[in-house]
């Protein structure tokens, strides 16, 4: 069995599949592994620091974060972890310093930490208590979406999920197509899988992912919130809504 299958079928294969690797074989299996909602296994075969503080944050272990990231430069990825650790603490400075790492990233040209530097400053949004927080991370994920776009790569899954969410109570036909594509390109036991499912509306399904995953609940907790109400939606242009896809 090779290793994608093995990190699927569970942990004992998983490390059974490791073992059998040749060394020269085994430099990207912690990546690998916490692509697939593998964290644990990550921290067990990976020495990269940045790897293992974002396998720490997928288990809701921020202070192991915070101690990877020690000595780390200030650029966009130690930038983007640092901001994800402050989002899991619901940390007063959270909103600062995701708004800092995705200065960095336009800086630096990173489109992938652009994407999830656009995601956790929708979060941000989105823990605002009436519609105009909606519109405001349809806009944050925007920037996000234009990575896609000029790259000619599918949308993020993760920020995906996270729009479907801010669009749910403004259109939700257009959120279950969304959700729906996040769901089909996200990974097991991933935030986009867990988040795609909340806004599916397929909660048991999510916490399994979730458990799957080894996923921490601060990651998905805000999430479970009920709905703004859709009724009476302000009158908007149709593409205010934010595409289904990227």
């Amino acid at each position: 069995m090779d290793l994608t299958a093995a990190l699927t079928h569970g942990e004992t294969e998983a490390r059974a599949a490791f073992a059998a690797l040749p060394p020269s074989a085994r430099g990207d299996a912690g990546a690998h592994a916490l692509r697939l909602g593998r964290p644990h296994l990550t921290l067990d075969w990976s020495a990269d620091a940045l790897t293992r503080a974002a396998a720490h944050l997928r288990l809701g272990d921020t202070g192991a974060a915070r101690q990877e990231l020690r000595g780390q430069p200030d650029t966009a990825r130690p930038a983007v972890l640092h901001a994800r650790a402050a989002r899991l603490d619901r940390a007063p400075d959270a909103a600062p310093l995701s708004a800092h790492a995705a200065r960095l990233a336009r800086t630096e040209g990173d489109g992938n930490a652009l994407i999830a530097a656009a995601i956790l400053n929708a979060e941000q949004d989105l823990a605002g208590t009436d519609r105009s927080a909606h519109f405001a991370a349809l806009r944050t994920l925007a920037e996000g979406l234009k990575v896609a776009e000029m790259t000619g790569q599918p949308a993020d899954p993760h920020l995906l999920a996270v729009l479907a969410h801010a669009q749910r109570p403004l259109n939700a036909r257009k959120a279950a197509a969304t959700a729906a594509k996040a769901l089909d390109r996200s990974d097991p036991g991933s935030p986009a899988r867990v988040l795609a499912l909340l806004a599916l509306d397929r909660p048991a399904d999510a916490h399994a992912q979730a458990q799957r995953g080894s996923l921490a609940e601060a990651w998905w907790e805000p999430f479970t919130r009920p709905p703004l109400s859709a009724a009476r939606p302000p009158a908007t242009p149709p593409e205010t809504n934010g595409p289904a896809d990227g």
